[in-house]
């Protein structure tokens, strides 16, 4: 197994394993690698140093935050000071929550927020897809919403 350190064109980080050099090659040339948090198909190949692995090899991990030293800090650190790859990883932890705990209604989202603001339907948390037009009229009404865009990758199962 062969594993790559990847790249978007907007600057996003991401790893993917392949059976072999070639397989990378063609699922590029198909464009079939995408970024796991924008969707977008621009892959480019880091420069990496080789992976071993040395399984049974002792001694103590140097991965951030084995041990549970340090975990949970990317929910109260400021965003500024958040190493790039950190911030990812902290928006993609808050993207699968989101998928996790809400309903997805699809383009029925504004007709949906609408029911359960004027109290037609039980609350509960949703999400789905409205127009900018429809967001602004929920807005209006003083139905809070929040756009937030979510990667079609997002929307299987992600390894």
């Amino acid at each position: 197994m062969k594993v790559l350190d990847l790249q978007c064109t907007q600057g996003h980080a991401f790893e993917g394993w392949f059976s072999s050099e070639d397989d990378f090659q063609e699922q590029l040339a198909r464009q079939l690698l995408e970024c796991p948090l924008c969707g977008d198909k621009g892959v480019a190949k880091l420069p990496s140093a080789p992976r071993l692995n040395l399984s049974g090899a002792g001694g103590a991990s140097s991965e951030p935050g084995a041990g549970g030293a340090g975990r949970g800090t990317t929910d109260t650190a400021p965003v500024a000071a958040m190493p790039p790859a950190a911030l990812q990883a902290a928006w993609m932890h808050m993207v699968r929550r989101v998928m996790a705990n809400t309903e997805d209604v699809g383009e029925r989202f504004a007709e949906e927020a609408r029911k359960m603001h004027y109290g037609e339907t039980d609350e509960r948390g949703i999400r789905g897809q409205a127009t900018p037009e429809q967001t602004e009229e929920l807005l209006d009404e003083g139905i809070a919403v929040m756009p937030l865009p979510i990667p079609a990758g997002f929307k299987n199962t992600l390894q």
